[in-house]
């Protein structure tokens, strides 16, 4: 659990992006056609700028493809060398396929006398090519250098709004436990004492847990252990049904997640119900995506939802936003009667 997370934040500030995602290649397209179109201008000559373009841009899609495909596939390679190791094998191994590409392009060009696209001589064609790559190259290395520290700097403090955000969930929980606890010390010491050994288990679940992420099985748990605390202090008029063995309880989601979601439907749900009522927790895995639902019966005065409940809300927003950006979705919907909470996030099949 602790390597997979590990291996998030290292994917988070990655130092080249992922060449094989469509986007990526969408934008380096974009960026050699509009190349193109700059070194045409430059050549410019009335009459022939459509066809120069053409020209111009079968090249450079040409160099721009291959070099795509490479990067790559050389990419978690050239990552594990640092920074400064990867600019150079990137840079370097870039412009010799560039200079290869063009040599290959040139000899193509001289042996199909009757489709001449190259009006350079020898030399002269493999000096601009070599000229013109390295400062593209150079340039495009730039920026990803600049995106890098920008994503490690996002990241740093992701971190620390995690962090924070974590210690104003805490704190509530732990005091609304200690508060049940005292509660059951009069009238019923044994449950205060399986009260006090369900909320060590859980203070020693989150201890143990990963700052950022732990894994459903985990957060199902954390989540179940309060069910259990709650469960003394409200008795019969409490009911939580789990639908979640379909889920893959080795993904990863943000940590304390669950069970403020469920703190929040026994406190400004079931409690405010004079006969009690039955949490529904759900979840599906649709395609790629991990939907998990809090359902739970609402009365009809809600008055007392609006302070806690918005700020954990809030919280739980934030930081799904900060761990899948609008990858997620918390998505609530609320009726007269009942009240509930769809998380949608991102989990790859290798998380099964």
């Amino acid at each position: 659990m602790a390597s997979a997370a590990e291996a998030d934040d290292k994917y988070s500030q990655a130092y080249l992006p992922d060449f094989c995602a469509a986007g990526t290649i969408l934008v380096i397209l974009l960026v050699a056609e509009l190349v193109a179109i700059v070194l045409t201008l430059a050549a410019y000559e009335p009459g022939a700028f459509l066809t120069e373009l053409s020209k111009m841009s079968m090249y450079l899609l040409w160099l721009a493809l291959p070099g795509t495909a490479v990067m790559c596939r050389i990419r978690p390679w050239a990552e594990q060398q640092g920074n400064t190791q990867a600019f150079i094998i990137c840079f370097v191994l870039l412009l010799i396929m560039c200079l290869v590409l063009a040599e290959v392009t040139y000899q193509l060009t001289v042996r199909i006398g009757e489709a001449v696209i190259i009006d350079d001589t020898h030399v002269s064609f493999l000096m601009n090519t070599f000229a013109i790559s390295s400062i593209v190259i150079a340039l495009a290395m730039r920026y990803l250098y600049i995106s890098s520290e920008w994503r490690r700097s996002i990241v740093l403090e992701a971190q620390a709004r995690i962090s924070a955000l974590q210690a104003l969930i805490r704190p509530h929980f732990l005091f609304n436990s200690m508060n049940t606890i005292a509660s059951l010390t009069r009238s019923n010491p044994k449950l205060a004492e399986e009260a006090v050994e369900d909320l060590a288990d859980l203070l020693r679940a989150n201890l143990n847990a990963p700052k950022d992420r732990t894994t459903l099985k985990d957060e199902f748990e954390v989540a179940r252990i309060y069910q259990r605390i709650e469960q003394l202090r409200l008795g019969d008029r409490l009911t939580v049904r789990w639908d979640v063995d379909a889920l893959p309880m080795r993904a990863l989601m943000p940590s304390l997640t669950i069970q403020p979601l469920l703190e929040n439907a026994i406190y400004h749900g079931i409690e405010m119900l004079p006969d009690g009522g039955v949490v529904n927790v759900s979840g599906e895995w649709v395609d790629d995506d991990l939907r998990i639902t809090i359902r739970n019966p609402v009365a009809a005065d809600q008055s007392r939802k609006k302070g806690g409940n918005q700020m954990a809300m809030t919280n739980i927003r934030q930081r799904f936003e900060l761990a899948y950006g609008n990858r997620a979705t918390v998505d609530i919907q609320e009726t007269n009667s009942d009240y509930s909470v769809q998380l949608i996030f991102p989990c790859s099949k290798s998380a099964a």
